[in-house]
């Protein structure tokens, strides 16, 4: 029996394939890219996929998934496209990163047609020449053993039955978009262009059913808040990066702040969500690591906290390390809003009601001196220009800039020294809803240069006043310098800040060969010249901002060369407290000493 015997001609002939409905699913979820590596397996969902939706070329599939993580943070979905196995288990790597870090992105694998399966190994399998059969699901059982939904697509069990490949494509993709977490799709290859059943889709991905608000008592919540505010001075609000996702939830909480003249400061995990140079803006807190101007008036001043969509777990870096230095953690007078709703419905539904009560606006003059005397101290420090650029200066170096500048700085640390030394930039607001963007739960090493090509991507398409400038040791940089062909084919602007030392610093426990990740006779200009770039070598803070001041409007793959030392004193101050920690936890008596006293009240 046939379709049209079934089901009748007309309903037959308007069946759309498989690929299809896939298209228009990746479509409907604003993926307009999909990051990926060529493949046989994959070969007819890139003929299905690739007329209407850009496949962008990636120099390997850890990357491809990188970059589709780095789609996720900007634009709320990722997709990845790989062949079967061989292409799929190198992005487990990429996909722990998306679990971690709560990215929903979609990791798609081509797979043998179901024609193919059976006792024979065919090639991509992971098959030892002494089985006695042949396994098929090894890629399904890993993305699994990440705690990952998985699911190889099925095609027609009876012919005339309905098949609903393509229903259950949108349903998982569905899934990882309400979730926040990645799926892994294998599509077999001779389902591309079979007939599934059509969809008829949400008028848009604000109708998707997610069962509402679950939770009662919204408005007792409300009033024990606004009760709350009402007797209080100095409130603030303290946000989480389960909002990261959540445009409207983050608006929402911006016009709380600004109607009540409440401050608001970040986490650490939610930095760059918000412009830090605002005036309500209290920078990135955490504890005794914090360097924002924002630090001492949470610590002397607040007398009320709204803790709003802050992780549920306790995690030792958000929370300044378990050090117990962290004032927000152990405050008594705060409300506690995690969310527990998808899609953080309850959340938006109580700053919607706070927006409607009666609420005094507060006064925060004092604030505004203190920000001020902070910045006047800071533009003192950067009077000496001759002294040499490192990572103990550049964060107070380039936030002079970043003020000066018209650009808003993107900026991408890589997992190192870096990354610690970017909590103490302050970053402005930028169109793509980010201006500091890295996987700070997971660490994972080898995502800045992927990360930085979906940003430059995305400010080139929008023609964005912007600059994606990727800050990264030598470690990370040779870890993953291949990516840079795809900014010269893509014809985007980067800065990279080279920061030179020749070893894996971070970690860095002994004098072995494994921690040394250069040569002193690397020659990184001749590299980037090969990429039609350009570059110089800078070692005092003078050479250093004309150096950076040029690049921002300079076209193509621009690096600056930061001879660093890997010496206590050019540490950045985040990274030089942590040591120290490490080293009082360890037993130093003299560290202990220290942090006591940097500690005790």
């Amino acid at each position: 029996m046939s379709y049209e015997t079934n089901f009748g001609k007309t309903y037959s002939e308007q069946l759309p394939t498989l690929g299809e409905v896939m298209r228009e699913v990746i479509q409907f979820f604003g993926g307009k890219h999909i990051y990926g590596v060529g493949g046989d397996f994959a070969a007819n969902l890139i003929s299905a996929l690739g007329d209407e939706i850009d496949i962008c070329p990636s120099s390997n599939e850890m990357h491809a998934g990188f970059s589709a993580c780095a789609q996720a943070e900007l634009d709320g979905m990722g997709f990845c496209l790989t062949t079967y196995m061989v292409g799929s288990l190198p992005c487990t790597s990429a996909a722990a990163l998306a679990v971690t870090e709560s990215l929903p992105v979609v990791f798609i694998s081509g797979a043998p047609a179901e024609s193919e399966v059976n006792q024979l190994a065919i090639h991509h399998t992971i098959h030892p020449n002494a089985s006695w059969k042949a396994e098929y699901d090894n890629a399904l059982e890993a993305f699994s053993a990440l705690g990952m939904r998985v699911e190889r697509l099925q095609g027609q069990r009876l012919e005339g039955h309905p098949n609903i490949a393509g229903q259950r494509f949108y349903q998982i993709v569905v899934e990882a978009y309400k979730s926040k977490q990645p799926v892994f799709i294998e599509v077999p290859r001779d389902q591309v262009f079979a007939k599934t059943q059509p969809l008829q889709l949400p008028d848009s991905v604000d109708h998707i059913c997610c069962g509402g608000n679950v939770l009662g008592g919204t408005k007792l919540v409300v009033q024990s808040i606004v009760e709350k505010l009402q007797q209080s001075k100095k409130p603030m609000l303290y946000i989480g990066d389960r909002l990261k996702h959540n445009t409207e939830l983050k608006s929402l909480l911006i016009d709380f702040a600004n109607k009540f003249n409440i401050p608001y400061a970040t986490t650490w995990f939610a930095k760059g969500l918000f412009d830090e140079y605002a005036p309500l803006s209290l920078g990135a807190y955490n504890g005794v690591f914090t360097q924002t101007s924002g630090k001492d008036y949470i610590e002397n001043d607040v007398d009320y906290v709204i803790d709003i969509a802050t992780s549920i777990f306790a995690q030792d870096s958000n929370i300044a390390f378990a050090t117990g230095t962290h004032v927000i953690e152990r405050f008594s007078n705060k409300t506690l809003l995690k969310g527990g709703s998808l899609l953080e419905k309850d959340l938006i539904e109580i700053v919607n009601y706070l927006l409607d009560s009666d609420i005094p606006r507060f006064d925060i003059q004092a604030l505004a001196t203190k920000t001020e005397q902070k910045a006047n101290e800071q533009s003192a420090l950067l009077e000496a220009e001759l002294q040499d650029i490192d990572f103990n200066n550049l964060a107070n170096t380039l936030n002079e800039l970043q003020q000066q500048s018209n650009k808003v700085h993107v900026y991408l640390p890589e997992v190192g020294n870096s990354y610690f030394a970017s909590y103490s930039l302050t970053v402005k607001q930028s169109m793509l809803g980010r201006s500091w963007i890295t996987n700070p739960w997971y660490g994972a090493m080898g995502t800045a240069l992927p990360y930085a090509r979906v940003v430059a991507q995305r400010i080139k398409s929008q023609q964005a006043k912007e600059r994606a400038v990727v800050i990264i040791g030598d470690g990370g940089f040779h870890f993953q310098s291949n990516e840079l062909i795809h900014f010269l084919k893509d014809q985007t602007d980067v800065t990279i800040i080279y920061m030179r030392n020749n070893i894996f610093h971070l970690g860095k426990s002994g004098d072995g060969k494994i921690y040394h990740c250069n040569d002193e006779q690397f020659n990184v200009h001749h590299l980037v010249s090969a990429y039609q770039g350009n570059s110089q070598t800078c070692q005092s803070v003078a050479d250093f901002k004309k150096a950076f001041i040029e690049t921002e409007n300079t076209a193509g793959i621009n690096l600056i060369e930061v001879l660093a030392k890997p010496i206590e004193e050019r540490q950045s101050n985040e990274l030089q407290l942590l040591n120290l920690y490490i080293k009082s936890q360890n037993g130093d008596p003299a560290a202990m000493s220290q942090w006591q006293a940097l500690t005790m009240p």
